[in-house]
């Protein structure tokens, strides 16, 4: 193992890189294999003999499984604590929350439950309860909407596919698109009306279009969301409408407008920012207020029950310094309209005001040249198949620590996107992320003299 220490320049130029480390020792032969059932009791092999099959095992390929088997285990990269390996807002870095929040007040919001999460970097900046079992209300409308994208993508339904609405999704109460049941109307339509216009009709109507049946789309739902490891969530309606047994969370919501954005980023740019939509000759406004006041803001979604208060999902792109930067917040159970559309401006501003992004990897571009053994080439770029980036509190981007541990040694063939280390990432000594160091290149072997001299100079290392 290499331990190398990284400076990163927080506009992203170029790294200073040093060595801070010593490799990790070769491990020892088992000494089980000279009692291998394939020799004589009385056969002792000579040392020559001994180097010389070692020296034709490596520069052949690996060692026999027997031996392998038998050989301890490399050290594994040690991450720091706060990394995870569950996918979602904050896991990849999972630590940042707590380390970030010692350095900045969180704003006081009227909310039983919130977050806000730089999607750039994939940080949660800050939250209150945010794993608090809540009913999400017309929120549950993402969901509907990621599985229709898919069942789009899919192939399994079409855009202008017309459909013709059920008795039971026209009698759905709540918010309505008012789809006529007698006249066809089109899944592009129904989004629209879904998305826009929260119409519980339209959600209805695109629920049993994908799946057939209701039920089996709220099965599909429960699988994803179970795919996602969205602990608080429990669906039983495409809607939202009020049930015991339907709830999720400020976090888990999170999660499924991070994959929409992600996942279908054509469809969350048709549809989220659209500011009102007429069908049947009635006109209605998206009710994510701040697409009128704030031209940063590009979705997503509102909802209300009784139960579960005003709630809203919104999402934000602006430039700055160091490049265009998104935030999401979302905002649980707040009292009134008017207080979750003040409460989620809060929040993005606060953001945007507090915080800076630190690019510290770009896509594709090598953050140092690693030596190979037994490779066609001599050297492999590694780096980062996307970019990495970090959210610091304001004027601590110069207090970023990367500390970069390689797997040494490194043997041909190496694959692109191969995983042969971690950059590991703290803001003034604490951990803050981890983020795997992957091959930028492939390395095919070399011929056999090359494998062998190299193998030769390994077992002398």
């Amino acid at each position: 193992m290499v331990r190398q220490v990284v400076r990163p320049d927080p506009r992203g130029a170029p790294i200073r890189r040093y060595a801070a480390g010593i490799p990790a020792s070769s491990p020892a032969l088992s000494p089980a294999l000279s009692e291998s059932p394939m020799f004589p009791t009385d056969f002792r092999p000579s040392r020559r003999l001994v180097a010389g099959a070692l020296v034709l095992s490596f520069a052949c390929g690996t060692l026999p499984a027997a031996w392998a088997a038998a050989a301890p285990a490399p050290a594994a990269a040690s991450a720091p604590a706060s990394a995870a390996s569950a996918t979602g807002p904050g896991n990849l870095p999972n630590g940042p929350t707590a380390a970030l929040l010692q350095t900045v007040t969180p704003p006081n919001l009227d909310a039983r439950s919130w977050l806000v999460l730089d999607l750039t970097s994939n940080q949660i900046l800050a939250q209150h309860d945010a794993h608090q079992v809540e009913a999400p209300a017309s929120l549950t409308k993402l969901m509907t909407a990621y599985l229709t994208f898919k069942a789009i993508k899919d192939g399994t339904i079409k855009r202008d596919q017309m459909v013709h609405e059920s008795q039971k999704a026209w009698r759905t109460g709540g918010s309505r698109m008012f789809v006529d049941p007698r006249v066809p109307v089109s899944v592009d339509d129904l989004l629209m009306g879904m998305i826009v216009q929260s119409g519980n009709d339209a959600a209805m109507t695109l629920a049993q279009t994908v799946a057939g049946s209701e039920a089996t789309f709220v099965s599909m739902m429960n699988s994803q969301a179970q795919q996602w490891g969205l602990q608080d969530t429990h669906f039983m309606d495409p809607t939202g409408l009020p049930d015991p047994g339907h709830h999720s969370s400020a976090h888990d919501l999170a999660v499924i407008a991070t994959h929409i954005i992600r996942d279908f980023p054509q469809d969350f740019a048709r549809y989220f920012k659209v500011k009102e939509f007429t069908y049947n000759h009635i006109t209605q406004p998206n009710r994510v207020s701040l697409l009128f006041t704030d031209p940063s803001v590009d979705g997503m979604k509102t909802g209300y029950t009784e139960h579960a208060g005003y709630c809203m999902i919104t999402t934000a792109l602006r430039k700055t310094p160091t490049g265009p930067r998104r935030v999401l917040t979302v905002v649980m159970g707040t009292p009134t309209e008017h207080a979750r559309v003040a409460e989620s401006a809060v929040l993005l501003n606060w953001a945007y005001q507090n915080f800076d992004d630190v690019h510290l990897l770009q896509s594709g571009k090598a953050l140092v040249q690693a030596p190979v053994w037994k490779g066609a080439t001599s050297t492999v770029a590694l780096g980062s198949l996307s970019d990495v980036v970090v959210t610091v509190p304001r004027g601590d981007a110069s207090r970023i620590q990367t500390t970069m541990q390689r797997n040494d040694p490194l043997v041909a063939p190496l694959a692109v996107g191969q995983r042969v280390g971690t950059l590991n990432v703290a803001l003034a000594g604490k951990p803050i992320g981890s983020y795997p160091l992957q091959v930028l290149a492939p390395v095919r072997q070399a011929g056999f003299f090359k494998r062998m001299w190299d193998a030769m100079r390994l077992a002398i290392k």
